[in-house]
């Protein structure tokens, strides 16, 4: 068992945990959590900002004195829209129907307030191309606001690539420190992702093989995943690390053996079959 791959828990409404503690790292918590109807799942993090992303179902959500409800029939259907809990601001929900959420969170000062945040706040693109095209939808990235989160959901089109050139942010060669959790979700739930850690300056190299519902932890390194051929693949990140509010947007490090495919992403393209008798 590669401890930087977790399996759900069926038998717990809190399905995955990561904590600093559990993961070895500084910063980032992560939960996935499922509620029957009529359950309910509160905290209160005094030094803590976090970030609640709906999977599917409906619930009624409380932060501080902002109700409303999160609602969202699947993520393969339609954007979320994501709740921000300052630190020190009570949190309840309580699931109007079966629901199945993500919370992230990391350490705060509480330099913003409780609110909703929009579809259409959210920036949305395509990134890549050929066979590393995918969308990338900023769910909670600067100009939203937040102190060290930050929030991406990616749609990987079956046995396309995603990360691609690969990409690093954890301190090497200049990059920022952030540390990173993969959820994924697949479509259909019975194929899989590929995903690989690796630093070329000391022996870590890993390859994690997640299935639908899945958690991949980034704590260093070099990263990319792949769809497998059989089924398109989403994934949802939540990161935080040592860039504050603004400096959310400092880009990370990208493998310099890698980077000239963005210039042509059909370059050195074969057309089969490629040898004949």
């Amino acid at each position: 068992m590669n401890p930087h791959l977790l399996h759900p828990n069926p038998d717990s409404p809190v399905r995955l945990k990561v904590t600093p503690q559990t993961a070895g790292w500084d910063y980032l918590s992560f939960e996935l959590v499922d509620l029957g109807p009529g359950e309910r799942y509160s905290a209160h993090l005094p030094d803590q900002e976090a970030a609640v992303v709906p999977l599917r179902g409906r619930a009624t959500i409380r932060i501080g004195d902002v109700e409303t409800v999160l609602a969202r029939t699947d993520v393969f259907d339609e954007m979320p829209r994501v709740a921000y809990v300052p630190p020190g601001t009570p949190l309840e929900i309580v699931a109007d129907e079966r629901f199945e959420f993500t919370l992230g969170s990391a350490p705060a000062e509480g330099l913003f307030p409780p609110r909703i945040f929009e579809p259409a706040e959210m920036k949305s693109e395509l990134r890549g191309g050929g066979a590393a095209l995918r969308q990338v939808n900023h769910v909670l990235a600067p100009p939203l606001d937040a102190e060290r989160l930050i929030l991406y959901e990616v749609y990987v089109p079956r046995g396309s690539w995603s990360g691609w050139p690969p990409h690093c942010h954890d301190g090497y060669d200049g990059s920022p420190y952030l540390e990173e959790t993969y959820y994924f979700r697949l479509d259909p739930d019975v194929g899989f992702a590929m995903h690989r850690n690796w630093r070329e300056d000391e022996d870590f190299d890993e390859v994690l093989t997640a299935g639908d519902g899945d958690v991949a932890l980034v704590t260093k390194g070099y990263h990319s995943t792949a769809a497998s051929p059989g089924s398109h693949m989403f994934f949802l990140n939540y990161l935080a690390g040592e860039l504050i509010d603004g400096q959310r947007v400092t880009p990370p490090c990208f493998h310099a053996d890698h980077t000239w495919i963005e210039q042509d992403w059909d370059a050195f393209g074969w057309e089969l079959p490629r040898v004949r008798p």
